[in-house]
């Protein structure tokens, strides 16, 4: 564990969920986690939403962190952006149709951030960047997630070549493990795709699963 001052990083204190290994499908035990959260549907390469909703999350989670340094003396690492995608048809995630994507996109928030530190970071946001940069900021709220036992991989290479992994998920490993889908498909982006080339790219894979046909 580490020292009680030291800056606290989703990514190293939840590893097996941060920065798994494999690349196929196997079962984690996910806890309750809170999160900074913002919804929407589309294409996320087209969709101002989009863009907007993950303007919102990260100006909060800098404003969060920079407050919770100076004014509490606990420094963290911004973690990583995630994502909960859903659709009225599942298929649509490995046909790759974006524009009937639905998402709720994330950040997650250290165990002692409460809601009064977020809602004074709405406002200093706000206050900082003004309404009209920041449209999504009204749409923002936390968000507590408990996903159980999840099948999770780590895919390495473009997002549009997720397909493959999606597929054998559905059509081969839940009926191998006696399992069903519990929850909404969820992603953790641990590489940014402005820095990274797409071959390079990491990115977790998980879904929400349960024993049996419910």
């Amino acid at each position: 564990m580490p020292p009680p001052d030291s800056k606290y990083d989703v990514k190293r204190d939840l590893k097996q969920l941060y920065a798994p290994t494999n690349t196929d499908w196997a079962l984690v035990d996910v806890p309750a986690q809170r999160f900074l959260a913002v919804d929407g549907e589309g294409d996320p390469n087209t969709s101002a939403s989009y863009a907007q909703a993950v303007e919102a999350l990260y100006s909060v989670a800098y404003t969060i962190k920079f407050a919770s340094k100076r004014g509490l003396g606990r420094d963290f690492v911004v973690g990583p952006l995630e994502g909960l995608w859903w659709a009225d048809r599942p298929e649509v995630f490995v046909t790759r149709d974006k524009g009937a994507w639905q998402w709720r996109m994330l950040i997650s928030l250290p165990e002692w951030i409460m809601a009064e530190s977020v809602a004074e970071a709405r406002q200093a946001a706000l206050a900082k960047k003004g309404a009209a940069a920041l449209p999504a900021l009204p749409l923002l709220r936390v968000e507590t997630l408990h996903e159980g036992t999840s099948a999770q991989l780590l895919h390495v290479g473009p997002y549009d070549d997720e397909g493959p992994a999606l597929a054998r998920l559905h059509d081969e490993y839940l009926a191998a493990n006696g399992l069903r889908m519990t929850g909404r498909h969820h992603e953790v982006y641990l590489s940014d795709p402005r820095r990274t080339r797409p071959e390079r790219l990491k990115t977790v894979l998980r879904q929400p699963v349960a024993r049996g046909n419910g």
